[in-house]
């Protein structure tokens, strides 16, 4: 079977997605970054004519249902400015959302989910292409225990990857002993996000031995200090035979951050003189292509 990634205008062939920003945001609302929006489809536009202006052919949002994720914007901005975007759906930890909220939906995720993979997000006609859910720190707490857990029901019915914010980059094994061990998800459909805020190269390793793959996603976050360490836990875990599953991405969550352009215009060159142009290509092209494709749905 041909592989395909879901796109906001469909699916297109995996080998088409190109160079790619495999995790980042477009649109993103939360109490916990009051005043801090990003909801200004014009300064999305903006964003994406100046990532392809550096070869970028597509970005992978990961705002998860309830946080604004301009669902009913993204098909036109992927349009205009020539770049695929990948929605998600999924959710993020509980305190990015109204109590009442998650009261509501609690019941239904996985259904949800499922739709919004689907059928569509809301009656936008844009269907989500990965199921995004977040640990705790150091932990899997009850939130995220419901969440992954509906999160591996949808990817077992639709066949769609599950991205995982890790916060601050911690608990990865615990992420992976619930998805893959007890949840049955295949370990090369895990995303691990931001791995690179806990410079934890045993953790890194062991994440990676378990087949998962390890996104870098924080570069335009100058508070994380990830830019000055990347190439060096990158190196290592190439050095290992781990290039095959590494991922980049820039992660704007607030308007002020420089944006998904910083990850081709700064950080490309600095990552192929201390990596070579082939590992960097690879987590860029190669390993997007199959990091973001629908696997094939096992019948029952």
């Amino acid at each position: 079977m041909v592989a395909v990634v879901r796109t906001v205008l469909g699916d297109i062939l995996a080998g088409d997605l190109g160079v790619c920003d495999a995790h980042d945001h477009l649109f993103l609302r939360s109490p916990v970054l009051p005043g801090r929006e990003l909801d200004d489809p014009g300064t999305a536009a903006e964003r994406l004519r100046a990532f392809r202006g550096f070869g970028g052919r597509s970005v992978v949002q990961w705002t998860p249902h309830g946080m604004g994720r301009g669902a009913d914007s993204l098909a036109g901005l992927s349009r205009s400015a020539g770049v695929h975007v990948v929605a998600a759906t999924g959710l993020h930890q509980a305190v990015h959302y109204p109590p009442e909220l998650l009261g509501r939906i609690r019941d239904g995720l996985a259904s949800l989910f499922v739709s919004e993979l689907t059928e569509g997000i809301g009656s936008t006609g844009v269907r989500a292409g990965l199921i995004k859910v977040a640990g705790a720190f150091h932990a899997v707490d009850a939130h995220a225990r419901l969440t992954m857990t509906a999160a591996a029901e949808a990817h077992h019915r639709t066949g769609a990857p599950i991205a995982v914010h890790l916060e601050l980059g911690t608990a990865a094994p615990d992420v992976l002993d619930l998805l893959c061990g007890e949840l049955g998800v295949a370990p090369h459909r895990v995303i691990l996000g931001h791995l690179g805020r806990s410079p934890d190269g045993a953790v890194h390793r062991e994440a990676a031995r378990a087949g998962a793959f390890l996104a870098f996603d924080g570069p335009s976050r100058a508070h994380h200090a990830t830019d000055w360490r990347l190439a060096e836990e990158l190196a290592a875990l190439a050095g290992a035979g781990f290039g095959g599953q590494l991922l980049l991405g820039g992660d704007t969550t607030v308007p002020e951050t420089p944006g998904m352009p910083h990850l081709l215009r700064r950080l490309r060159p600095r990552l192929e003189e201390a990596l070579g142009a082939e590992a960097v290509d690879a987590a860029l092209v190669a390993n997007p292509a199959r990091a973001f494709a629908f696997e094939p749905v096992r019948e029952a």
